[in-house]
């Protein structure tokens, strides 16, 4: 071969590894855009929560029903609807909750008379021996809200800042069955579907925000209120996601 041929190899090898570089290039930008689309999506266990949460919330046990046969088919845990369920008390009381533990209670045995085992799930683990409501829910307070809850409300009422640092933020918060963020959505979505409860809604939009529930995920919640729960609940939040 000869010079001139020999640099015209040369050239055409750079240009190859140029394109196979610009390729490899986009592949990983493509790559880490699909990472980042899923990291942004809620999964399909969490997108059930949304439902079972609003109808505990609001005692509609008829649709409560469909949406626990449709969470336990998308692959939530026994416990983990539990445990949905019984963080409603803190929100919409405790008739509310009880009611919604019957109803599950009512779908689990239709279920097993079906023969379909769903999954127990694991347990909470026991808190520390050492485990003080008090103390532990006032740093996880703080944590979800990123920074000291204080104000007029709580020296006119000290029982009820007692009552949300030990028993919400503390001993709900403090299982481990759920993480944060599953809490968080399931909040939103009881806070949504409640009339009354914008204030608290907004709250814990923003304390979801704090912990890593992103925009995009409180979007996906509007949406799945709008096309499974209510209109009037979707709407709430877009007011709050989209002043």
């Amino acid at each position: 071969m000869n010079i001139k041929g020999i640099f015209i190899l040369i050239g055409l090898v750079g240009l190859l590894g140029n394109q196979y570089s610009v390729a490899a290039t986009e592949q990983r930008i493509r790559s880490e855009n699909e990472v980042k689309s899923v990291e942004n999506t809620l999964s399909n266990q969490q997108q059930a929560i949304i439902p079972i949460a609003a109808f505990a919330a609001t005692g509609d046990l008829e649709s409560l029903n469909r949406a626990l046969n449709q969470g336990l088919d998308d692959g939530l845990t026994i416990n983990e609807i539990k445990a949905v369920l019984v963080q409603t008390y803190a929100y919409a009381g405790f008739p509310r909750s009880l009611n919604a533990l019957a109803e599950f209670m009512r779908v689990i045995e239709q279920r097993k008379s079906q023969g379909i085992d769903d999954q127990e799930g694991k347990d909470s683990q026991p808190l520390a021996q050492d485990y003080n409501a008090r103390v532990q829910g006032e740093q996880n307070q703080t944590q979800l809200v990123g920074q000291p809850v204080t104000g007029s409300l709580f020296e006119f009422s000290p029982e009820i800042d007692e009552y949300l640092k030990t028993h919400l933020f503390g001993d709900i918060f403090s299982r481990d069955v759920l993480s944060w963020q599953d809490r968080e959505i399931a909040t939103v979505s009881m806070l949504a579907a409640m009339t009354g409860t914008e204030s608290q809604l907004k709250s814990h939009v923003n304390m979801s925000l704090n912990i890593q529930v992103s925009v995009q995920q409180l979007n996906q919640i509007q949406q799945i209120l709008a096309e499974k729960v209510s209109l009037d609940a979707s709407q709430k939040l877009q007011k709050i996601l989209n002043p």
